[in-house]
């Protein structure tokens, strides 16, 4: 419910492109209204707030500090509206909208493929998707679902196995792989959010992990990917993220040897979105498509 002292947005416009300004009559050129409609906003707004927004120095509009406090959160808001507008735009054709949160280089490497593939089997159906480290909390989020590295469950399918894979630029390779001897060697090109993954690695293969926290830090694969690629160092990335680097020729295994994490990539999703038939759409297809 609307108050009495909420601002119209008319009113909001005409304060900010005053300010911005200095003048109603260059406020109204600006908004391709007259000074005088300019000037009613700005009186009904201060009457509608109980307080001068601007002290009236020689026919120039001056903020007073009321209107600097304004000032900064009616440009927010404004663009806030701005921003939401275009995005609900961007849905324009299309009846269902959903809206998922996925780990950055997993979303961008193996999810992208995908939906691409979705849309020829259900093209009324987009997305708005954002990209996120942390788990999404459901019970404040908007998502109506998210990908991540989890556990199966009632809400939660499992998409792709975590098999962690180490790779290098062809050049720091002229040889083939490496033993894991030679590969610490090398520099070990770090995740910052997973720290313990080259210690796993070196464990898994009977070494002492002692050097293995030498090498840049990244904080996420694609940046790994990417300072491998540029032959910074051997990467420990999922081998889900490789498969066009390898064929390309961009990147070359550096060990013949794997490991597997206990810890996949799910599908997960609260309750509501079992409401939502566009969901369950794809929910089956995407599962259904990983068995294929």
């Amino acid at each position: 419910m609307r108050h009495a002292y909420t601002p119209t947005l008319p009113e909001l416009e005409a304060f900010t492109a005053a300010a911005r300004s200095g003048s109603a009559t260059h406020a109204a050129q600006g908004l391709g209204l007259t000074q005088s409609a300019i000037s009613r906003s700005l009186s009904t707004l201060e009457a509608r707030l109980g307080v001068a927004l601007f002290h009236r120095v020689r026919r120039r509009l001056v903020l007073s500090d009321a209107g600097r406090a304004l000032l900064r959160d009616a440009e927010r808001i404004l663009a806030d509206l701005d921003q939401t507008a275009l995005t609900v735009m961007s849905f324009g054709g299309h009846r269902d909208v959903l809206r998922l949160a996925s780990l950055p280089t997993f979303g961008a490497v193996w999810l992208m493929p995908r939906l691409a593939e979705f849309a020829q089997v259900a093209p009324q159906v987009t997305f708005d998707m954002s990209a996120t480290l942390a788990a999404v909390d459901f019970t404040t989020a908007p998502q109506d679902f998210a990908i991540h590295r989890g556990q199966p469950g009632p809400r939660a399918r499992m998409l792709a196995e975590e098999r962690l894979v180490t790779v290098a630029a062809p050049r720091l390779l002229p040889d083939g792989p490496l033993s894991d001897t030679a590969l610490a060697r090398l520099p070990l090109l770090q995740q910052a959010t997973r720290p313990n993954l080259w210690r796993d690695w070196f464990l898994d293969a009977g070494l002492d992990p002692i050097t293995i926290a030498r090498g840049a830090r990244f904080e996420q694969f694609g940046m790994v990917l990417a300072a491998a690629r540029a032959g910074m160092g051997v990467a420990l990335v999922p081998e889900v993220l490789i498969g066009e680097d390898l064929s390309a020729g961009t990147l070359a295994r550096a060990s013949a040897r794997s490991l597997l994490t206990e810890t996949p990539y799910v599908l997960s999703w609260p309750d509501r979105s079992e409401d939502i038939p566009a969901f369950r759409t794809f929910r089956d297809w995407i599962c259904d498509f990983r068995l294929t």
